[in-house]
């Protein structure tokens, strides 16, 4: 099964106040986080993280290394690769696009909201983190109203980690679609 996530931000104690998160403390937030991804996912199953996985690298190792599954790093703006924490991911990109077979769908991932994606027109579900839930994240929504006002294709999807309908828990690509 694949899972998708974006925007942890592992060790990065202001982004509880920026979202604002509701944790106390960074503890509160990496333990919820860890509980909940062990909650869902199996050893067997493969884990997408969207971009900004962890602010400090010792923290984000630690933490990788408690997290079930197979992991896959498509990088964020906050994501500083050395190749020990590299080392955790099967593998880290700018950009993937990969089959969900449980959907029968193509799925474009970026970190980066992308406001035209690879086979668009032939309902590949573009998934996308960094702009939380902010007005960037309801500007890009707009557009995609505009857009389906057009009759153009729009299958995009927040997947970060703050929204409600993730809740700090990876999601299947049904869950997103279902939930969004």
């Amino acid at each position: 099964m694949n899972y998708y996530i974006s925007d942890l931000h592992l060790g990065h104690a202001n982004v509880i106040k920026y979202d604002p998160r509701p944790f106390e403390n960074l503890e509160e937030m990496h333990q919820t986080i860890i509980k909940n991804w062990n909650s869902v996912v199996t050893p067997e199953d493969d884990v997408y993280i969207l971009g900004d996985f962890a602010w400090k690298e010792q923290i984000g190792i630690e933490i990788i290394s408690q997290l079930v599954g197979k992991k896959y790093l498509i990088k964020g703006n906050h994501d500083k690769m050395s190749s020990h924490l590299e080392s955790f991911f099967v593998w880290v990109k700018d950009y993937a696009i990969i089959q969900d077979k449980a959907q029968n769908t193509q799925v474009v991932m970026c970190h980066f909201p992308i406001a035209h994606w690879y086979n668009q027109y032939r309902h590949t579900v573009h998934l996308y983190g960094h702009v939380h839930n902010t007005q960037d994240y309801e500007l890009f929504r707009q557009y995609e109203n505009l857009c389906r006002e057009k009759n153009i294709p729009f299958l995009a999807y927040n997947v970060g980690c703050m929204l409600p309908y993730i809740n700090y828990t990876p999601r299947t690509l049904q869950q997103i679609i279902t939930n969004s």
